[in-house]
């Protein structure tokens, strides 16, 4: 069972705003909050986003280099990854493979890939039929 993720972040500011609307639909709750850092918890495992010391912001971040590429959520139903297809859009965030949206995944595979702050990417995936 996978008990936290930490994540870190370029601008703590702009991680939470973006993270805190995600995680809180999707059921999670605000569990820690600190001068540098902040947690979201679901069941028993949390996600844990701390902002990045000085001296290894220059490094930035990219998906496709060795480390975690990005962050899935269950959603529950098609609806739901086109509502939050829409909410992404209308915010800005853009959205990843959007030729071939929403089956980017394959053709029974119905999610929205996005890329959030720190152009870390997004995937929120309809359970199966």
């Amino acid at each position: 069972m996978l008990h936290h993720v930490e994540l870190n972040v370029s601008n703590l500011a702009e991680a939470r705003a973006f993270w805190d609307v995600l995680l809180s639909d999707l059921g999670y709750t605000l569990y820690s909050e600190w001068e540098k850092g902040v947690s979201w918890i679901y069941g028993e495992t949390y996600l844990v986003f701390v902002q990045t010391e000085e001296r290894f912001l220059k490094d930035g971040y990219h998906r496709g280099h060795t480390g975690l590429n990005h962050l899935a959520f269950h959603v529950e139903t098609r609806s739901d990854v086109d509502d939050w297809t829409e909410r992404f859009r209308a915010q800005g965030v853009p959205i990843l493979y959007e030729d071939r949206h929403p089956f980017a995944g394959g053709p029974d595979y119905y999610a929205v890939f996005a890329e959030g702050p720190d152009r870390m990417k997004v995937e929120l995936v309809a359970k199966s039929k």
